[in-house]
């Protein structure tokens, strides 16, 4: 629902409120500045370029006030007013206006040029119908609260209504007519002009960002602007005014057939040679555009250098992060999945077997509530390096949450061939830790499954090993125990 006075493009309203337009009576004055507020508002999607559901919501809204406000307000006249024929006519300007937005609505008019015709007439009803009609019905009705007849009531506001006061309410009408096609049209081109300098924000920050190198340069090739990771490239910080030629000599090779191309064609795009912040020359890839005026004539080039290597760097460490725990550095439930899968691949082509072990600490816990977690952490990475250093190289040890690790041993000999190493990790995990705070003990339980001999997928066969571990941890903890 929207609520209170929204302000217009630039602070501009398309029905500005006057005092002319009160009644005199207080409700009826509050609806009426309602009723802008919410016409206004109304304008205000529209100039900004509003889906068509959030019009209709607005208009909706709007429609539903104005009939509210015509209930109330006709009850009011009719209060003091009841069967005189100037309340019947009040009456029948209401009907003559829920039948034309009706029309409206029901022309078959694209729906934007609806809404222009809609804000149009509410605007000019909304002027006239307050200016004239409602303050016509006030003040017949403040007459009748003083103590005279309807009719002299009649007569007295037929009397203050004409004469410079119908020239007024004819003079603010036009003014209104004129006014509110203008600002529509204004603000439609201020919140146009907002759009495009959002474009023009997000795209500057987006070439700000790039991890490509960027440069833009007059038609003579001296530098107006570039972005940071070209400033990073060359080691500078300020760049404008300088031939772009002579700055990148050494750092990239721009042949004078590219400047010759991308001034014939409008474009160059293939490999130069770089030199990357370690030193070493690789290939780049270069793209120089040429960048014409209204007459056609070339104003700048723009030109942007995309390292290879740099993107592949970029790429990895996405995905280290994807595929490794933040704290340990160990690969994460992740990859654990897709190694034991080329595990289970292995195996049936050369029949051997693996074993999944689910490992956790007994005692963490305490460690944590007396030493606080970053000593916890200190303990999860210490556990980490010895689980590591006491596995094979084709041998994976994950860690999938808190102090759950999980051990994959691979091409490991018949059925506990794997005690001899489960006791030494046992032993090490044994071993006193220095943290910050304190020397903790503590000891670790085991669950192991044995791949083909349990034969399920990976999350079974973890899910078999984390059984293993329950009756470790039931029996008192401390061991290891096959599925």
């Amino acid at each position: 629902m929207v609520e209170g006075t929204e302000a217009g493009a630039e602070g501009i309203v398309i029905f500005p409120w006057n005092d002319h337009f009160d009644t005199g009576i207080a409700v009826i004055d509050a609806q009426h500045r309602k009723l802008v507020d919410l016409l206004n508002i109304l304008v205000i999607h529209m100039s900004r370029g509003a889906d068509a559901p959030s019009l209709d919501s607005v208009f909706e809204e709007l429609a539903a006030y104005v009939h509210r406000h015509f209930e109330d307000e006709e009850a009011i006249w009719r209060k003091h007013l009841s069967g005189d024929e100037i309340l019947k006519n009040h009456e029948h300007a209401h009907r003559e206006f829920a039948e034309e937005i009706a029309r409206l609505q029901e022309s078959g008019l694209p729906h934007n040029e609806v809404m222009d015709e809609i804000a149009s007439f509410l605007t000019h009803w909304l002027a006239f119908h307050i200016l004239e009609s409602d303050k016509r019905m006030a003040k017949v009705v403040l007459g009748v609260v003083q103590g005279i007849s309807i009719d002299e009531a009649k007569a007295r506001a037929n009397e203050e209504m004409s004469g410079a006061m119908r020239v007024l309410i004819e003079t603010i009408l036009r003014m209104y007519d004129s006014l509110s096609v203008r600002t529509l049209e204004l603000m439609r081109e201020i919140s146009k002009r907002h759009r495009v300098e959002e474009k023009l924000r997000l795209a500057g920050n987006v070439i700000e960002s790039t991890i490509e190198a960027v440069f833009v340069t007059d038609r003579r090739g001296i530098l107006v602007d570039a972005n940071p990771s070209f400033l990073r490239q060359i080691g500078l910080e300020e760049v404008s005014g300088k031939n772009v030629n002579i700055l990148t000599s050494g750092f990239f090779d721009i042949g004078e057939q590219i400047w010759e191309k991308a001034e014939k064609d409008g474009h160059y795009t293939g490999e130069v040679w770089g030199r990357m912040p370690s030193g070493e020359s690789e290939p780049v890839w270069m793209t120089l555009s040429a960048v014409r005026d209204e007459g056609g004539e070339i104003a700048n080039f723009v030109g942007i250098f995309s390292g290879v290597s740099e993107l592949i760097r970029r790429q990895r460490s996405l995905e280290d992060v994807a595929n490794h725990d933040m704290l340990t550095g160990l690969p994460n439930r992740r990859l654990l999945a897709d190694r034991m899968g080329r595990a289970i691949a292995r195996c049936e082509r050369s029949d051997g077997r693996f074993a999944v072990c689910y490992m956790d600490l007994d005692g963490f816990k305490g460690v944590n509530d007396a030493l606080g977690h970053a000593a916890g952490d200190e303990l999860l990475q210490e556990v980490a390096r010895r689980l590591t250093s006491c596995v094979r190289g084709m041998d994976t040890v994950a860690r999938l949450a808190g102090d759950e690790f999980v051990l994959l041993l691979e091409d490991i000999p018949g059925s506990g061939g794997c005690d001899s190493l489960l006791q030494r990790i046992l032993e090490e995990i044994e071993r006193p830790c220095q943290v910050r705070g304190g020397h903790p003990k503590i000891s670790a339980s085991i669950g192991v499954t044995i791949y083909p001999d349990d034969s399920s997928p990976p999350p079974l066969l973890l899910e078999h090993a984390d059984r293993a571990l329950y009756s470790v941890k039931s029996s008192g903890g401390s061991g290891f125990e096959y599925y």
